[in-house]
């Protein structure tokens, strides 16, 4: 009977040898602990990296956004030479312009009517008769409107609102008289309406660009 035997105790119930149970954790607990510990590990990681993520990509939209804004908003020497630019000078009233009545068609009688209407528009009448050799029957179009270079950018504009489609043309006359030549094409003055449209659109200042927030 071995040392290890219980007192009474024989048979089955003898125990026998040099080995004996022993009582140990189980081992399903160490498992646990493990998991969790990884679990934890890699939540750490997942969040760690997505923080990263926003940051990178929250500075190139950043950056990206601010790029755009400075492309679209002027720099201050555009803004000042916009404010230093002078507005546009306004166009002559029609009461300031003396306009020649020349009739380079067959038709007899144009001038005449032509300039009564123009005087009926406000405009001052100086000849009123045929047109020169250089142009009687030779202005196949409505007509051609003469004057001086100076006048191109105010006096021939606002004669040119009075009848659609002529031609403008410079001469290097003295005098500020802008000469009508009525052409092969021509049957009336532009509509009175319509005239007075474009005399106020081209009398109207262009408005100033408004600049960019930046």
């Amino acid at each position: 009977m071995s040392m290890l035997t219980p007192p009474g105790m024989g048979g089955k119930y003898r125990i026998t040898g040099g080995r004996y149970p022993r009582m140990r954790r189980p081992r399903h607990r160490r498992r646990i602990i493990l998991g969790i510990v990884t679990g934890a590990c890699v939540l750490g990681l997942v969040g760690w990296g997505t923080l990263q993520l926003i940051d990178v990509f929250g500075g190139q939209g950043s950056t990206a956004q601010a790029a755009q804004d400075t492309r679209h908003c002027p720099d201050s020497a555009a803004a000042d030479h916009a404010k230093a630019t002078p507005p546009a000078a306004k166009p002559p009233a029609p009461a300031s312009l003396t306009i020649n009545v020349y009739n380079a068609t067959p038709r007899s009688g144009l001038a005449k009517r032509t300039a009564d209407e123009l005087q009926k528009r406000g405009f001052k009448i100086g000849k009123v008769g045929n047109a020169p050799a250089a142009y009687d029957k030779k202005v196949p179009g409505t007509g051609i409107l003469l004057g001086p270079k100076a006048a191109t950018a105010g006096p021939l504009k606002v004669l040119a609102t009075q009848l659609a489609g002529a031609q403008l043309k410079t001469d290097d006359r003295k005098g500020a008289d802008l000469d009508l030549v009525i052409g092969g094409a021509f049957q009336e003055l532009t509509a009175p309406q319509e005239a007075a449209k474009a005399l106020a659109l081209l009398s109207r200042p262009a408005s100033a660009p408004v600049p960019a927030k930046c």
